[in-house]
């Protein structure tokens, strides 16, 4: 006799169709497996649906951050702001190119960078702003830019969260406030090429030195065909291994065209969440701002672990046992040991991210979780909540 299992819900989980499949395996049945005809063609989709003028489409996301700060030129007598409440590759990017990442508290409503905070931190060193757009939601860009106005600074937009988001009348990405924005492509975020990511620009001569950075730094012309023969090439510059492929890139088209779909339901859920806790003591969620549309790849709740005399450990166990593996993020960087060790930050540095830090649990979202499953997740929170 088969015996029932538990359904399991995870924090985020990659949405895939029959559709998508077969994008894949027209790919795997053709000549091209990389460095083919699928990634411009993905490029282009991306170009076409944030408004930019330009995509590179790379390895990850933290390949994409790495290659913004190489063709920005951040260097070594350079720092460059950003959030502390962040995945580690945001900062480990100024890291990767001898530079100093600095970092500017969160505001506490959403959870992003705090443009005032910005504001204190910039000094004659500063070479970028990188503001994450932190659960989807977008940074106040429009601030931020203002900040910068009359200074030599670039803004790299981290929306490795924020595919299918809005700030004012423009899509994240099409970089209307920004000199770069990065996108990531890993299986929980809002689409999925399995690993993958972006980068999209306005910029030219930042396109085309992405483009060559991505392999290898090297360059190949119409003009060294006519003059050198067609095996020609020249590294003018030390590159990376950044590039996607073909295969993946299928995917990414595939999933792009159902974007607008799988925001709409990320919404709901979100929605259906916030109406679900708003009258529970102890309990509370993020605000959205009113110029930014919100595409929810995380949904953080926030819980008073000490009013409601329970730990946060002990709430994981509880809900592991009901089949839901919740997640936090993010454990605020700068209290990692590598960034205490070699910068010397402690606790109380940026005492809003920590706060946020103790709070904040991320509960499933993602398109496929239906009415009676996020009815179960509820009230296993509650009833989880309630224990001793």
């Amino acid at each position: 006799m088969k015996i029932k299992t538990k359904k399991k819900y995870n924090y985020g989980k990659q949405t895939i169709s029959f559709k998508d499949k077969i994008e894949v395996l027209k790919v795997m049945g053709s000549t091209w497996f990389t460095q083919g005809p699928k990634i411009k063609e993905f490029e282009n989709a991306l170009c076409d649906y944030t408004g930019a003028k330009y995509a590179v489409a790379v390895a990850n996301g933290t390949a994409a951050l790495h290659l913004c700060m190489l063709a920005i030129g951040v260097g070594k007598d350079n720092e460059v702001i950003t959030s502390p409440n962040t995945f580690l590759a945001t900062a480990n990017s100024v890291l990767y190119c001898g530079s100093t990442p600095v970092f500017a508290d969160i505001d506490a409503e959403t959870a992003c960078i705090d443009f005032e905070e910005i504001k204190k931190n910039i000094t004659n060193k500063t070479k970028a702003i990188i503001p994450v757009h932190f659960a989807g939601q977008s940074c106040d860009m429009e601030k931020i830019k203002e900040i910068v106005k009359g200074k030599n600074i670039y803004i790299i937009e981290d929306a490795a969260h924020a595919l299918g988001s809005r700030y004012k009348d423009t899509k994240v990405g099409s970089c209307a406030y920004s000199d770069l924005t990065i996108f990531s492509f890993h299986p929980v975020k809002n689409i999925t090429t399995g690993e993958g990511g972006a980068i999209t620009t306005n910029n030219k001569l930042l396109y085309e030195k992405i483009i060559s950075l991505r392999s290898h730094g090297i360059i190949k012309t119409d003009e060294m065909f006519v003059e050198k023969g067609p095996w020609y090439y020249e590294m003018l510059d030390l590159g990376y291994n950044y590039r996607i492929t073909d295969i993946q890139c299928a995917l990414g088209i595939s999933q792009l065209k159902k974007i607008g779909s799988f925001v709409e339901k990320r919404k709901k859920i979100a929605e259906f969440y916030r109406e679900n806790v708003k009258k529970d003591i102890g309990i509370s969620t993020l605000s959205e701002k009113e110029n930014s549309v919100t595409a929810w790849h995380l949904f953080p709740m926030l819980i008073d672990f000490d009013f409601l005399k329970i730990s946060k450990k002990y709430f994981f166990k509880k809900m592991k046992e009901k089949g839901i593996n919740l997640q936090v993020h993010y454990i605020p960087v700068h209290l990692q040991p590598y960034y205490r060790k070699n910068f010397g930050y402690k606790e109380g540095d940026f005492p809003k991210a920590e706060s946020y830090y103790k709070r904040t649990v991320s509960l499933p979202i993602y398109p496929k979780l239906r009415e009676k499953d996020l009815k179960y997740i509820i009230k296993s929170i509650k009833e989880s909540l309630r224990c001793k």
